[in-house]
């Protein structure tokens, strides 16, 4: 069940603090912010918004994740994007004043900030820092939108799944094993990377084949990073 508590239930502005787009403004400006932010808790599985639905402000991400997909008629959703803490999304929509072109679903249990359309308008004319930060996030979404683009053009589905599962590592011994646990469903990642849940545990099984990795559900065991890097399919 969908619940809005008032901002006092958390400690809002600490919490703001700790969003990128928010860590550079005064005490006072956050103060500001946080007495217009609600927070917004989902269960797994629990719809945010439909595509249609009309923004009122934008959200950040507390902890959780949230899935933006385009619906279809068959059910054969095409994700966006899996977004996590601290990202936020929603700013371009709210700015064009436009209904939402996608929907936005919980994939686990999720507490999320919404920040209200009028107090970051407010900001922006007050502190023009503050807008500066707003166009680079927005800037940003729109070279990963391009960079998908580019991917989905001249990478074959194999170099697509490598190049997750690299995006998910952070440093270490790129000779040794290495464990990735995948951030949501294999049928959501396949649409994620615009392949068929089919496609996906095919390719899955080629490199488990080839001893580069070893999957078990949503645990990846990668068999030497630069093996994986360097694999030619």
């Amino acid at each position: 069940m969908n619940t809005d508590k008032p901002a006092d239930k958390l400690d809002i502005a600490q919490i703001l603090r700790r969003i990128p787009i928010f860590q550079e403004l005064s005490d006072e400006q956050t103060a500001l912010l946080a007495a217009h932010t609600r927070e917004k808790r989902l269960q797994k599985g629990e719809m945010l918004f439909q595509k249609g639905d009309l923004p009122r402000g934008f959200y950040a991400i507390v902890y959780g994740q949230i899935k933006l997909a385009f619906p279809s008629p068959s059910g054969n959703e095409k994700v966006v994007e899996i977004l996590g803490p601290q990202q936020s999304f929603g700013e371009a929509v709210m700015f064009m004043d436009r209904p939402y072109p996608v929907l936005a679903e919980s994939l686990v249990d999720t507490l999320l900030l919404h920040v209200a359309r009028q107090a970051v308008f407010d900001m922006i004319e007050s502190d023009p820092s503050f807008a500066r930060r707003m166009l680079a996030g927005l800037a940003l979404r729109l070279h990963g939108l391009i960079r998908d683009v580019e991917s989905y053009s001249l990478r074959s589905s194999a170099q697509r799944v490598i190049g997750f599962l690299l995006q998910r590592m952070s440093g270490g011994d790129e000779s040794g094993d290495v464990e990735i646990k995948l951030p949501t469903s294999k049928q959501v990642i396949a649409s994620r990377l615009n392949l068929t849940p089919e496609t996906l545990s095919r390719i899955f099984h080629d490199l488990a084949a080839h001893r580069l990795i070893t999957v078990h559900g949503k645990h990846v065991t990668v068999h030497g990073v630069r093996r994986l890097r360097e694999y030619e399919p």
